[in-house]
């Protein structure tokens, strides 16, 4: 009996060519990846440094005629960027519009930055008890570990906090 013919795995964009029947007659700088004329919006889930080359071709193509949004691309963690234009297209053109992450721990420990569109960066600190608590906010872009760093070490807790930060510690040692 004759071997089976394995069908080679389809990537993102040879997957939604197929299902858009790109029939190839159409110049495309986007590749095998299209958007259907008139796309008012595009949203793009989780996208790699290898799908952020995609992306950037089709914001090139449609330019601001259709709404690009990026779904946990998680841009602060990509290292390396196709080019410098992309780079500065995802980290500098990109409007993040939500977004909360843990702050540098080791210039602000405890600490998180949440930006909620259209307002400012915030950095907060989780006290052992209670709801974060700000301690900066900035308009622009995300704090820097060197923001952070400033920030945190202007910090100064009352002798409420203070006070009630150690009880709550002393009951937790209970519990271990």
């Amino acid at each position: 009996k004759g071997k089976q013919k394995k069908n080679k795995a389809m990537g993102f964009a040879s997957k939604l060519a197929a299902e858009l029947e790109d029939d190839g007659a159409s110049v495309s700088t986007s590749g095998p990846f299209k958007l259907p004329k008139g796309t008012e919006v595009a949203l793009f889930v989780s996208p790699g440094p290898k799908e952020l080359i995609s992306v950037e071709r089709v914001c090139s193509e449609v330019g601001m005629e259709t709404c690009v949004i990026l779904l946990n691309a998680r841009l602060s963690i990509i290292e390396k960027f196709s080019s410098d234009a992309a780079r500065e297209l995802f980290l500098e053109e990109f409007e993040p519009v939500w977004s909360l992450s843990a702050a540098p721990q080791a210039d602000a420990p405890g600490c998180l930055i949440h930006r909620q569109y259209p307002g400012p960066w915030v950095l907060a600190r989780k006290p052992k008890v209670g709801a974060p608590k700000t301690i900066a906010s900035k308009e622009g872009r995300k704090f820097t570990a060197e923001e952070c760093k400033d920030a945190f070490g202007k910090i100064e807790l009352s002798e409420l906090e203070k006070g009630s930060e150690k009880m709550a510690e002393s009951m937790a040692s209970w519990f271990k």
